[in-house]
């Protein structure tokens, strides 16, 4: 990496301009669009980055659009001097760290919505919550310019709504999907694991051994959907005392609830549980 290209940039249009001069030179921009607080999964997909493109912009944003008004925007972790030495340290060339004002100026009214996959799972535990993720997320594609962005699997329905958008609007980018990134005890990283108490850290594991429990059940021959979900839960309520939001096998590519798990088709086994505060979600997907 060049050190000389390592810096912060807070800028929209200068972030802009200099993503045009790399075009121009040739260079292929690749990004990863972050809200910060890094751990060991977002530095996974700067690495990935890294494997692909001449140049890799890390984006930092809190993203206020995403976050309903009982959710937790105002303690949600911020250290951009740490988060900058690990993206940094990681591959990245360039952070593009603005501020709010900058994203969402005043007066700023326009917003993109797909319809459809954000309405199931997280679109209907959290009303709102894809618009704004789609709306940031076609800002950054336009301000980058990038050629390849990189997200990761944890977030299994935000990739299902970033490509459908990306198709659908003819965004010039590829998406690639980096595997979720897990403690040894199977708990997929989050930056909201910082919240977790003890006791509650130690259930939390529960959420990977429900999916692979899933998993076990459709790959030895269990068809039925509804009784698989039933046992999902039965571990995670048997096991922890988290608060389940949805457990859910899912059609792997429109993400409607599926009755019965045909051979050939690609499932999307996911959860979200509540523990305190602090709600985790995990998925894997899953072909048979």
């Amino acid at each position: 990496m060049n050190q000389d290209l390592s810096r912060v940039t807070t800028v929209s249009a200068a972030m802009q301009q200099a993503a045009l001069a790399y075009r121009a030179a040739g260079r292929k921009i690749g990004v990863v669009p972050t809200m910060g607080a890094l751990h060991d999964g977002h530095l996974a997909l700067i690495r990935r980055a890294r494997e692909l493109a001449d140049v890799v912009v890390t984006t930092i944003f809190v993203n206020p659009l995403q976050f309903g008004k009982s959710e937790d925007l105002s303690r949600y972790p911020r250290n951009l001097d740490k988060d900058v030495q690990l993206a940094t340290a990681a591959g990245s060339d360039l952070i593009f760290a603005p501020p709010e004002n900058d994203v969402y100026p005043a007066g700023f009214s326009t917003h993109v919505e797909v319809e459809g996959v954000t309405e199931p799972l997280e679109g209907r535990s959290r009303p709102g919550h894809f618009r704004g993720v789609t709306t940031i997320v076609a800002k950054l594609l336009q301000i980058v310019q990038p050629h390849v962005a990189v997200f990761g699997q944890k977030d299994a329905q935000q990739v299902v709504v970033v490509k459908k958008m990306v198709r659908d609007l003819c965004f010039p980018v590829e998406i690639v999907i980096v595997p979720t990134v897990r403690e040894p005890d199977g708990l997929a990283l989050s930056s909201r694991n910082v919240y977790l108490s003890p006791s509650q850290r130690s259930e939390a594991p529960v959420l990977y051994q429900a999916l692979q429990l899933g998993e076990r059940l459709l790959r030895g021959g269990e068809r039925s959907c509804d009784a698989v979900r039933r046992k999902m839960r039965d571990l995670i309520t048997s096991r922890s005392s988290g608060e389940i939001d949805y457990v859910s096998i899912a059609n792997g590519l429109n993400l409607q609830e599926a009755t019965e798990a045909d051979p050939g088709h690609p499932f999307l086994l996911s959860l979200a549980v509540r523990f305190g505060s602090t709600r985790l979600i995990d998925n894997i997907p899953v072909m048979l």
